[in-house]
Order: C-alpha cells, then structure tokens, then sequence
C-alpha cells in the first residue's frame, strides 16, 4: 500500500523531506510514502493528485498550512478535518477509520480540533471576507487544495486525509504584499515581493508577524510528520 501525500509550497514540502523536488514531480520518501510538490491552487492539486495515481498510490493525504475561520484557532493548531465543503457547499466526508485512527495517533501528542474545512478558490486575505465565509460555511478553515484532491481520491474510490496547520488567524488581514507578489500560478515571486517591500516599507511588520504564524505551522507539521509512519499504516482491511 502507497499513500500520496499533496504538498502545495516549497516550505510545506520542507516539513517532510529535504530532497528538492520540482514542481510537479513526485518522489518516494520511504518505500511506501511518496510526495509531490504541486503548487498552489485547485488545478495544480487536482493535476498532481492524478500524477500520485498513475504513480500507483492507494491513499492520498492534502498537507500543508490553512487559513482560520473560527477565532478560537492559533497560528500552530492542527486542523484534522472531518468534512470538507467545496464553494458549492458541496460537503465531502472523510474517511472515517483512518480519520479517528490519526486522530487517536496525534492526540497523545499535540491539541486536535476536527470540524469542517471549506474551499477558497484563491487568497482570503482580510479578516472580513473569513468572517463572512465562517458565517456561510460554518468550517473552521479553508485552503484552496484539499477540496480538489478529495474529489479525485472519491472520484478513484481511495481514502482521504487532509492534515493542515494554522498559518494566519480569522482576524488577521493579510499583507498586501502577498496578494501583489503572486503569479498566475498561485507562486509568490520572490523579485516583485520584494519590490513591493522596497516601495511600500510599511508592509514590512506584517509580513515579519505572517512569518512567525507561518513558522508556528511548520513547527506543528514537523511533529506530525514524525508520525507518519504510523499514521499511514491503516490496515488494509480497513480502507
């Protein structure tokens, strides 16, 4: 049995491995756990998700950083979500042995909170438009990747697992610089991010407070990914 695991960011990617990995390649990090660096976005989850089956994969895992909707989250909490709501409010169930089978791995090891995750299309980057889709959806937190891969697992008929940290909080507006460095593949370039910076300084101390809450995330995936071993051993009885 090969789980897949959909890792969207460079610094996402780093929580599980230090090999480099292009975009939209695929490597094994064990004999049974191969990753694939997607790029951000539905269109490059749902592509790389198809490249994790041909590969030969039996469970497909979404990893990566999330955005709260619920003002009880912390930059650093985990999200194990245990449905998913698409931007149809379409909900999509997970699967329901492996989701308490983790849930069980990582409560002895870290604070869990399960709830709905919803789907973003592109950046939420202020603290009005997460409250107003908190209100709608009712989620917890969004990304704009797991939704994509969940419905090619279902389409294949495989297990799902989204496993995300909190990155930035429900109230907090993300730095304009963000939004401005993106390309049209959903990928910050690093050359117009720093422009930006260089004529707008004041976007500097919002950008340092994100990467700390970006940090606390990778810090949490980093402990959950000592556990990835175990927490793809599902039996195959039970997929």
């Amino acid at each position: 049995m090969i789980t897949g695991i959909v890792v969207a960011l460079p610094e996402e990617l780093s929580t599980l491995t230090s090999k480099k990995i292009d975009k939209g390649c695929c490597v094994f990090i064990t004999d049974a756990i191969v990753l694939v660096y997607a790029g951000a976005g539905p269109d490059n989850a749902r592509a790389a998700s198809e490249l994790l089956i041909a590969q030969g994969v039996t469970k497909l895992i979404s990893w990566g950083c999330a955005a709260a909707l619920c003002e009880t989250l912390k930059p650093g909490d985990l999200v194990l979500t245990d449905t998913l709501i698409d931007i149809e409010l379409l909900e999509i169930s997970i699967h329901a042995e492996w989701h308490s089978h983790t849930h069980n791995l990582l409560s002895s090891h870290l604070p869990v909170h399960t709830g709905s995750l919803a789907e973003s299309k592109g950046i939420v980057a202020t603290g009005r438009q997460k409250k107003h889709l908190y209100a709608h959806t009712g989620a917890i937190a969004l990304d704009m990747e797991s939704i994509a891969i969940a419905k090619v697992a279902r389409k294949n008929n495989l297990p799902f697992l989204a496993i995300r940290a909190i990155a930035d909080p429900a109230h907090m507006d993300l730095p304009k610089a963000i939004n401005h460095s993106l390309n049209d593949h959903g990928d910050i370039v690093l050359r117009k991010l720093l422009l930006f910076i260089v004529l707008n300084p004041s976007e500097l101390p919002g950008l340092i407070k994100l990467g700390r809450h970006f940090n606390a995330a990778k810090n949490t995936l980093k402990l959950i990914a000592k556990q990835l071993h175990h927490l793809t051993a599902l039996a195959s009885h039970e997929q």
